[in-house]
C-alpha cells in the first residue's frame, strides 16, 4: 500500500509584492482572495504565526478550493485522506484529488493513482492507477515515477516490463526520491531490466542510505559484509547495519539487528568501538 504524504507550502502573492503579515493575509482571505485563503490555511496547518489548528486550516482550504484554487483542492483532499481537521473520508479525498488532477496538478494525479491502486472509495483498478501515475510522472512527479515503475515491475495495470520499471525508477532516483533510488539499486543487484552490476547497485543504495533510508542502509551493510560492489569491510558493514536496525521497527529491526551482530563478531574490540562511535556521530545528508 502506498502512503500518502501531504506537504504544505507558502505561495507569495503578487497582491502584496512580498510575503504579507498574517493580518494582511487574513484581510485578503476574508475578502475572497483564494491564494490568500490557501496560504492562511497553510499557516494554520504549520502553526506559523497562528496556533496550529487543522480544523481552521481545512476551513480556509475549502474556501479556496471551492473558489477553484487548484493547490487548495489538492490539500483539501490530503486533509480528508489523512483525517486532519476533518473526519477521514476517502471518497471526499478522491473527489478533491480528481478536481485538481483534471486541472493537471501532478501531486493530485499521483494521489488519485494511489486511490485507484488501493481501492480507497473508488474501485481498485490498476490500469486506472497507472493512467494517473503516468500523467503525474510525465509531469515530473518523482513519487509517481516510482509508483509507475512498481506497476511495471509487478505487471499490474500494465504489461510486466522490468526495463520499463527501471526507466521510471531511474527518473525518480535522479530526482532524489529515496524509494526509487533503492529500487533502482535492487534492479542492478538482481540484474532485472539492466545488466547485473553490484557496483552500480551500491552507488544507488549509498545515495538513499546516506539520506537515512533504512532499507538501503541494510543493503549497503550487506554489500560491505559480502564484498559485493565494494571491498569487503566488516567495520563499514557494522556501521550501516547498525544504522538500519536503529531506524527500523518490528520484524525488520530484529532481522537487521541479527545481521549487525553477525558483523560485530568479525571485528576486534577496538574496531567495534570505532564502528559504534561512527554510528553515534553519523548524521544524514540533506
Amino acid at each position: 500500500m502506498t502512503v500518502l504524504l501531504g506537504v504544505c507550502w507558502f505561495v507569495a502573492s503578487p497582491v502584496f509584492g512580498q510575503i504579507p503579515s498574517v493580518t494582511e493575509l487574513r484581510k485578503a482571505a476574508e475578502g475572497g482572495n483564494t491564494q490568500a485563503q490557501y496560504n492562511l490555511g497553510n499557516l494554520y496547518a504549520m502553526g506559523k504565526g497562528v496556533p496550529e489548528n487543522y480544523t481552521e486550516a481545512v476551513r480556509w482550504y475549502r474556501k479556496a478550493a471551492e473558489g477553484g484554487y487548484v493547490p487548495a483542492q489538492f490539500l483539501l483532499g490530503v486533509s480528508y485522506s489523512n483525517g486532519n481537521g476533518v473526519t477521514q473520508n476517502y471518497a471526499e479525498a478522491a473527489r478533491w484529488y480528481r478536481k485538481a488532477a483534471d486541472a493537471g496538478y501532478a501531486s493530485a494525479q499521483r494521489h488519485l493513482g494511489v486511490a485507484y491502486e488501493n481501492g480507497h472509495s473508488v474501485p481498485q483498478d490498476y490500469a486506472e492507477a497507472a493512467r494517473w501515475y503516468r500523467k503525474a510522472a510525465e509531469g515530473g512527479n518523482a513519487e509517481a515515477q516510482f509508483n509507475l515503475g512498481v506497476l511495471y515491475y509487478d505487471g499490474q495495470g500494465v504489461p510486466q516490463d522490468y526495463a520499463e520499471a527501471v526507466r521510471w525508477y531511474r527518473k525518480g532516483a535522479e530526482a532524489g526520491y529515496a524509494p526509487a533510488q533503492f529500487n533502482l539499486g535492487i534492479s542492478y543487484s538482481n540484474g532485472q531490466g539492466v545488466t547485473q552490476n553490484y557496483a552500480e547497485a551500491v552507488h544507488w543504495f549509498r545515495k538513499c542510505a546516506e539520506a537515512g533510508y533504512a532499507p538501503a542502509q541494510f543493503n549497503l551493510g550487506i554489500s560491505y559484509s559480502n564484498g559485493q560492489g565494494v571491498p569487503q569491510d566488516y567495520l563499514l558493514a557494522y556501521l550501516w547495519l547498525n544504522l538500519s536496525a536503529v531506524n527500523s521497527t518490528g520484524e525488520d529491526r530484529l532481522r537487521r539487528t541479527k545481521a549487525r551482530d553477525a558483523a560485530a563478531e568479525r571485528l576486534t574490540p577496538q574496531q567495534l568501538s570505532e564502528a559504534q562511535k561512527m554510528a553515534r556521530e553519523w548524521r544524514p545528508k540533506k
